[in-house]
């Protein structure tokens, strides 16, 4: 590197006197499985040199690791190191997931003219916050990669399958303990330390992000890009502004969403990935045939794969309206309807159920106990008389107050079966809603089949804890707060104020 630090990194030499390019991988896991099998062995094999580097302060790499901060420049010196070896092909892809695209985006920061092309596999290009994609801090997320990434390297093999095994109850205990920072440093002894920094650092406007917000990426990239993600996975809106602003730029760019969290894109999704990805390298880096795909793939929840030309298809939009009683339906409330009320006791948050979770706990997962709790107000539809397809992004507007100026929103679509049983859609999260008036909370965007016979159902709630840090109605800063104060809720119906809007039609675009 340029500051004479030295990376460590794996050459995948293709057997063949006419290689069909280079492939660069650069992440902190790791050079072991599965990366050498998914990417080393398999892409060797059709004909590429592949690069597997180690990242600064990782399994043998010099310097120290601080998370996304040293990516733009390692990378851009990763490049001018490629350039100058012998077997070198001439032009050369970038490849991976999570923060193995958050490494090829710091690349585009400044694209390389050997670059060709890009596999970006459910990659953030903006961690700032650092929240993720959320309106709030993602502490389970957050700190329990920090612990994994902190512990990886260990020494023996047993003692950490043995400390991963362990880490759903010891992170479950480090998330709900006060103050956040100590008990993250009971949870990361001297590991890790990046968090504690995240946590002094709240705002996503802080200078202390700016190197790690590459927005002028999307500005740079010139070269074909291929995305993959899925409706539960926790990136999955700065994908979709990924594809959104590439493809208004003109750069040729593809998508392909599937009904899959962040760790199914390594696991069961890994065969469409594979395929996805062969093709688009074979393309555009090998100079194969050129194979043909539409723009936005994406599969339907509860149906199936559907070709789109862009995203989000044009929808029409059907208004569900928050009634007394608990009711979802077309009619208008009275003005005169009575308001609904709920207390969020931080003592007790409302607890996460699925949704866009970096655990075995995430995903679509039956949230019928939600319903359940005081701290949450539930509205119900009636059974739907035909298959209702839901494809963009739902909106819930709330005319809400509250008597604690500090105080949070959390609201789900769920479908609940002909069973009786509710499965999360989509969520939306408000970091900080406003004392009374009109909030508007876009939800996560989805390509939903609710069934014919199901109901349709809206849960509003002053949190969903520890997906996002519970709001200690203080306004105490998140590292040392301790002091909890309740917040009461009031969501007001009459007069339509508060709804459900939905990209909706019987039938798919």
């Amino acid at each position: 590197m340029r500051d004479g630090v030295e990376l460590v990194a794996d050459h995948y030499r293709p057997a063949t006197p006419n290689p069909a390019g280079t492939l660069l991988i650069r992440g902190p896991y790791g050079r072991g499985y599965p990366v050498s099998v998914l990417f080393g062995g398999v892409f060797a094999a059709r004909g590429y040199h592949v690069i597997i580097q180690s990242v600064r302060g990782t399994f043998g790499s010099g310097g120290e690791f601080d998370p996304f901060v040293n990516e733009a420049a390692d990378g851009a010196d990763t490049a001018r190191w490629l350039r100058e070896q012998p077997w070198f092909t001439g032009s050369f892809s970038t490849i991976g997931p999570s923060y193995l695209g958050f490494t090829q985006w710091a690349l585009l920061a400044d694209p390389p003219p050997e670059m060709a092309a890009a596999v970006i596999v459910v990659g953030p290009h903006d961690v700032s916050g650092p929240r993720w994609g959320t309106s709030s801090f993602g502490l389970h997320d957050l700190l329990g990669w920090s612990y994994a990434v902190g512990y990886q390297e260990d020494p023996g093999r047993m003692r950490n399958i043995v400390r991963m095994l362990r880490i759903r109850r010891r992170l479950a205990r480090a998330t709900a303990g006060l103050p956040v920072g100590d008990a993250a440093r009971t949870l990361l002894g001297d590991r890790a330390r990046w968090f504690e920094t995240w946590l002094e650092h709240p705002s996503p406007d802080d200078p202390y992000w700016a190197p790690v917000k590459l927005t002028e990426a999307l500005e740079r990239a010139e070269v074909p890009v291929l995305l993959l993600t899925g409706w539960q996975d926790i990136f999955i809106d700065q994908t979709l502004v990924q594809y959104e602003h590439l493809r208004r730029r003109g750069v040729p760019v593809a998508i392909t969403v599937g009904s899959w969290t962040h760790s199914d894109l390594s696991a069961k999704a890994a065969p469409t990935v594979l395929r996805e990805s062969l093709a688009w390298l074979d393309t555009h880096l090998g100079n194969s045939r050129r194979a043909h795909r539409a723009p936005v793939r994406i599969h339907v929840h509860n149906d199936g794969w559907v070709d789109l030309d862009e995203w989000p298809p044009a929808m029409p939009e059907q208004v569900r309206y928050l009634q007394p009683g608990g009711r979802l339906g077309d009619a208008v409330p009275p003005d005169t309807a009575p308001a609904s009320t709920f207390t969020y006791d931080p003592a007790d948050p409302t607890p996460t159920i699925g949704g866009r979770l970096l655990a075995p706990e995430g995903g679509y997962r039956v949230d019928s106990k939600l319903s359940e709790r005081r701290d949450v107000l539930t509205f119900t539809g009636d059974a739907l008389a035909q298959d209702l397809y839901v494809v963009g992004n739902p909106v819930v507007e709330l005319s809400h107050s509250c008597d604690n100026p500090h105080n949070d929103l959390f609201v789900r679509v769920s479908e609940v079966d002909t069973k009786g049983r509710s499965r999360n859609v989509s969520d939306g999260y408000r970091c900080g809603a406003a004392d009374s008036g009109t909030v508007v909370i876009e939800l996560d965007a989805v390509a939903h089949r609710f069934r014919a016979g199901s109901r349709i159902r809206v849960l509003v709630a002053g949190g969903s804890h520890p997906r996002f840090a519970r709001n200690l109605g203080t306004g105490e800063p998140l590292r040392t707060g301790r002091r909890l104060q309740p917040a009461t809720h009031t969501v007001h119906l009459g007069d339509g104020a508060s709804r459900l809007r939905l990209p909706a039609a019987p039938r798919l675009p």
